[in-house]
């Protein structure tokens, strides 16, 4: 029983980190325009997709990795410049529903360029399962996981000690005061598109040789990244890496002592839930604003 446990929480962990990447990439966009990005799950998808035909070209892995990331980041750039600058000074239900486009655009045309397979990029380290107390965990699952830990101590030293980083979280907090100290916004949000592109990027990257990629794998586990953010509390950076792993572990825990069917359910009781007994998440502020 317990080695049962054991491997519902390796697979949780392993799961929940990549919910929690994507789920920052969530948080750090909405925190510098309130825009919920709905392509988010598009620049996972091109970090695994990207990857795979790099390396098809000849590419070594390495260096598909780091093409396909700024590949990644090179959309976001685009996406901001070319479709939410453009708005101005939308509401943010047509911002919404501009992401969401761009979300079908970039799906559309990985189709075509492509197509619809599936693709696996290999282990980064082997396929041999570690055996622990019962329970195996493939040496794939401690990639996601170190990674994973490394970038958000890496996000946290960057909001926290580098100009940059807080002239980000400054035009979170208040933007026309972080404009009058001569803080260029838009600027900002063009880096918070970017660094959301290569978080998703590099969690669609270490999560393809686990879960495979292909064209659409962005749908789901973008929305699941989303449920990661708003569980968390939407703009939380803790809370997204909270709502991640917790979402993941859920998820787990609901599928091997439930049924596996009810594994895709579980994400969307959870932010019916959420939405109606705790709108702010477990590290929100309180009083969130309705659109």
């Amino acid at each position: 029983m317990f080695g049962e446990f054991l491997q519902y929480l390796f697979s949780g962990l392993t799961t929940g980190a990549t919910y929690a990447l994507v789920g920052l990439g969530f948080a750090i966009i909405y925190n510098a325009s309130h825009v919920i990005n709905f392509a988010q799950g598009e620049f996972l998808m091109i970090g695994g997709m990207g990857t795979v035909m790099i390396m098809a070209a000849g590419v070594p892995m390495p260096l598909a990795i780091l093409a396909a990331v700024a590949l990644a980041v090179v959309a976001g750039v685009l996406l901001e410049k070319f479709a939410i600058e453009r708005a101005g000074s939308a509401e943010i239900v047509p911002l919404i529903i501009i992401t969401i486009g761009a979300s079908l655009v970039l799906r559309g045309l990985a189709q075509y360029f492509w197509g619809k397979a599936y693709h696996a990029v290999p282990a980064f380290s082997g396929d041999e399962p570690i055996r622990v107390m019962g329970a195996t965990l493939l040496p794939q699952s401690l990639w996601v996981l170190g990674i994973g830990a490394v970038l958000v101590v890496a996000l946290a030293f960057f909001f926290n000690r580098t100009l940059t980083g807080k002239a980000m979280l400054a035009v979170s907090h208040n933007k026309d005061a972080a404009r009058m100290v001569g803080i260029n916004p838009r600027l900002v949000l063009m880096l918070a598109f970017a660094l959301a592109a290569a978080l998703g990027a590099i969690a669609g990257v270490v999560s393809a040789p686990i879960t495979l990629t292909s064209y659409d794998v962005g749908i789901m586990l973008g929305l699941k990244g989303f449920v990661a953010a708003v569980l968390g509390g939407l703009g939380s950076a803790v809370g997204a890496v909270a709502g991640g792993l917790l979402l993941g572990l859920m998820e787990a825990m609901a599928a091997g002592y439930i049924s596996s069917d009810y594994k895709d359910a579980v994400p969307f009781v959870i932010i019916l839930l959420v939405l109606f007994f705790m709108p702010s998440g477990l590290f929100g502020k309180r009083g969130t604003e309705r659109v």
